[in-house]
Formats: structure tokens, sequence, C-alpha cells
């Protein structure tokens, strides 16, 4: 049976920090949910050479968060997280130069995030766990699902795609020219909030940015090695085109897709997105009622 949800009612961060200020919403306390329950102390392991920081919420079934490019966990997943963790073992990471995790003398790719995240599920015991990803982090759970199909369960690849025609015709020609200057003041300053290094902040500009002017494609064939159960999200306003997540949709044996009204992230109320917390909650219970289900494979 084919499930394909598209919700059409009614980058990535340089691209958000590219907009006019006008439509630059302002993220208040009184429209985020209750993030109460991140003040769970971070625990860090050595994986690969890197000191890998993560965050661990809730008991249940494994679940890990793999966070967006120039962010934190809390940039990305922090209203999420609290209802995610009612029903999971949350295992949220800060990959490479990102938030804890400092930089090392090494390149800055999604297959090596993959690796890293393999490393840490290895450490931790677990067998096999389900991986949420945005954006970046999103690039690396497919690299997860190709390279390590051993740890995978199912996948949730929320706004990113594999290869360059899919996403925004604008978005690589605005790469080409980022400045560090676009990068959204909320991202520097959550960075900063954790490490107070300016210069580690810049570093970490530069490898998000020099990683995706050098995107490397995902082919049709590897895509059609994966196996895990795929749930892909994207907004209908977002770097990702709808035809692009088809296209994924319908290469992937065991896929969902939900086009979802709003901007890049909105619907897990990533930092620089407006918070409503109708579309979250409604967000967080599609991705429950994947994780639960039976695989199944579409005609």
């Amino acid at each position: 049976m084919i499930k394909l949800l598209i919700f059409c009612m009614g980058c990535a961060w340089l691209w958000l920090g590219c907009r006019p200020a006008e439509n630059n919403p302002t993220v208040t306390e009184s429209n985020m949910t209750d993030t109460t329950q991140l003040v769970t102390p971070g625990q860090y392991a050595d994986v690969n050479g890197l000191h890998l920081y993560y965050e661990i919420h809730g008991t249940g079934s494994p679940l890990v968060l793999i966070h967006g490019g120039g962010s934190t966990l809390e940039t990305t997943f922090g209203r999420v997280i609290p209802l995610l963790a009612k029903h999971h073992q949350v295992i949220a990471v800060e990959m490479q130069a990102h938030g804890h995790t400092a930089d090392i003398d090494r390149p800055l790719s999604f297959e090596q995030d993959a690796d890293d995240v393999a490393a840490l599920l290895k450490q931790l015991h677990i067998k096999k766990a389900d991986v949420f990803g945005f954006s970046n982090g999103a690039s690396t759970t497919l690299q997860m699902a190709i390279r390590h199909p051993e740890v995978v369960n199912k996948i949730i690849v929320a706004s990113t795609f594999y290869k360059k025609s899919g996403a925004q015709s604008w978005f690589f020609d605005m790469m080409k020219h980022a400045t560090f200057e676009q990068m959204p003041q909320p991202y520097k300053e959550a960075f900063l909030k954790i490490n107070p290094d300016s210069n580690a902040l810049h570093q970490m500009y530069l490898r998000d940015v020099t990683r995706m002017q050098n995107f490397r494609e995902i082919s049709d064939e590897q895509m059609k090695t994966i196996k895990a159960s795929s749930f892909i999200i994207i907004s209908d306003n977002d770097v990702v085109t709808s035809e692009h997540a088809i296209e994924m949709y319908r290469l992937l044996p065991h896929s969902k897709l939900a086009i979802l009204p709003g901007g890049h992230g909105e619907y897990i109320g990533e930092l620089t997105m407006p918070q409503d917390l109708a579309v979250i909650t409604g967000t967080v219970s599609m991705i429950e009622s994947f994780l639960r289900e039976s695989q199944e494979t579409k005609n």
C-alpha cells in the first residue's frame, strides 16, 4: 500500500541569514514549548579520535538525533526532545566542530559523521537504533543507513537532499558567496553560550560552508541499497524541492513522505523558525506513528 502523506495547507541556516530582517521570526518564551527536561548532564565518548559530546534523555527504544549545520542539539531539537523522550531513550549528539564537540585535524564529511555516530552506539552497547537527522544531520543519517545498516533500524530524513539538483535553484550559488555575517545571530549566540571561543565559532562556520561548497552526491544506486524504513519530511518552503523529496520517496523501498507547511525545520520548532506547539506536536505524533508500525514495501 502506498502511503504518501502530503500536507500542503494554505537552508538551511545560511538561507535564513540571507532573508530580510523583517521576515526572520522572533522566538519568545511565550511561543516556545517547555524545555525544562533538557537540563541533564552531557557526556563525552572518544570515537575515531574525536571527543564526541552526547546527551541521553528518557527511556525506551533508542532514538539518535543528529542536528543541522551551524547548529547544536538545542537549536535543532530543543523543542522536541522532551516530547520524544516520553517514549524513547533519546541519544542527542553534537558532531565535530559543533557545540560542545571540539574540532580536530581531519576533514569534515557526512560519511565521517556517520562513522562517529555508529562508533558511539557501539560504545553504548546499543545494537540497533532509530535515527532522526535534520538538514545536514539528515545527510549523515542517509550515510549511516548506507555505511552502517547493521546498527540502523528506521530513519527519519528531514529537510535534506542527496544530490545537488534536489536543492532550490538558488542554494548552491548562495553557498558559493556565503559570508560569516550571514550566519543567523541566534546560532552564533547558541554556540558561544557553550563555547565562548569566537575562533572556534568561525572555524565551525568555515567547516560547514566548505563541506556544502564541495557537496558529494549520493548515487541512486547507493540510495537503493538502503533497506531501513524511511520517513522523509520537508516543508513546502524548504531548501529542498518537493519534487526531489518525492523522487527520494519513490527511490527508497520502505518509505513515507510528509510535506508540511512552513519553513526549514518549522515543523520541529527549529530555533530560527516560528514556534507553534500544535505543529511541533503534530510532527512528533507522525514520527511516533512511523516508528511504531511494521515495515511495509510500496507497490
